[in-house]
C-alpha cells in the first residue's frame, strides 16, 4: 500500500465510466489478476456508474458484551467515523463478512455520504431503509435488504485497512468501478493501462458485433485475427471520420 492514494487523470476516470465491468475484467484478468469482480452484488441505481477510490471500514460480529447500541455514539462508533471521513472520490468498501443477518447501513447514512461528495458506497451484507437509496444520488451495491439495525450482526473495527469484500481484496485506494452488472476492483497502479486496454478492447468489440449482426462468422473476427485486421484499421478510420461533427 502507499501512504497517498493515486489520482486518476481526467481522461482515465471518464473511460472507466464508459466501458464495461465485463471489459475491464478481461484486461484484468490479461495481467493475471483472477478475482477482481466481487460476487452477488446488484445497485440500488443501475442508471449510476460508479468510479472511484477504496474507502475501507471494516465490521467483525457482533457480541452483546462488546459496544452493542441501539441510539450509536457519532463521535465513537467505527461506522460513524466512517461515514464522516470519507470525501470526494472515495468510495466506502464494507466487509461486512456476506453476512445476511442485519443491514450494514441506512438511507440516512448513505445520504451525508452523498452530501461529502462521495463517489459511492460497495457492501457484500444488506441495506435497511432499501426502497429508499432509489433517491439518493449515489452508487451503492449491496447484497440484499435487511430492516434491521447493523449492530445485530456487526461490530465496526477499522478504517481503511485491507479487508475482504465479496470474496475480493479491497485495500485502501484501490479503484472501483461499478455498472449495471456489478463492481470490481483494479489495483490504482495498473488503473490508467487497463483503462486504455479496456477503450481499445471494445473498438475491436464493436466492430465484431457489427459484422455478426451482418451475419459473419466468429472466426477470425472474435478474437480479431490478423486476416481481418486490414478491415477493422478501415472500419476505425472510417468510424472516425463519421463522428467527426459537420
Amino acid at each position: 500500500m502507499t501512504s497517498r492514494p493515486i489520482e486518476l487523470s481526467p481522461e482515465t476516470a471518464e473511460t472507466l465510466r464508459r466501458v464495461s465491468t465485463a471489459t475491464l475484467t478481461s484486461q484484468l484478468l490479461r495481467r493475471g489478476l483472477r478475482s477482481t469482480f466481487i460476487r452477488g452484488l446488484v445497485p440500488t441505481r443501475p442508471d449510476l456508474r460508479l468510479v472511484g477510490r477504496a474507502f475501507t471500514l471494516r465490521y467483525v460480529p457482533a457480541r452483546e458484551d462488546l459496544a452493542f447500541q441501539v441510539d450509536f455514539d457519532n463521535e465513537a462508533n467505527v461506522q460513524r467515523l466512517a461515514v464522516e471521513s470519507v470525501g470526494p472520490g472515495d468510495v466506502l468498501v464494507i466487509d461486512a463478512r456476506g453476512e445476511l443477518g442485519a443491514a450494514s447501513l441506512g438511507d440516512i447514512l448513505a445520504t451525508r455520504i452523498a452530501r461529502r461528495g462521495a463517489a459511492g458506497v460497495v457492501t457484500d451484507g444488506c441495506l435497511r431503509d432499501s426502497p429508499g437509496f432509489a433517491a439518493i444520488d449515489l452508487p451503492v451495491y449491496y447484497r440484499a435488504p435487511h430492516a434491521s439495525l447493523s449492530s445485530i450482526a456487526h461490530h465496526p473495527v477499522d478504517l481503511n485497512v485491507p479487508i475482504g469484500c465479496g470474496g475480493v481484496l479491497v485495500l485502501p485506494g484501490d479503484v472501483l468501478v461499478g455498472d449495471a452488472e456489478g463492481v470490481l476492483v483494479i489495483p490504482a497502479h495498473l488503473a490508467e493501462e487497463v483503462a486504455r486496454g479496456a477503450a481499445e478492447q471494445e473498438l475491436v468489440e464493436e466492430f465484431a458485433i457489427e459484422r455478426v449482426r451482418e451475419g459473419a462468422s466468429i472466426l477470425g473476427l472474435y478474437p480479431l485475427g490478423e486476416e481481418r485486421r486490414a478491415e477493422y484499421e478501415a472500419w476505425l478510420i472510417d468510424r472516425e471520420r463519421l463522428s467527426r461533427p459537420g
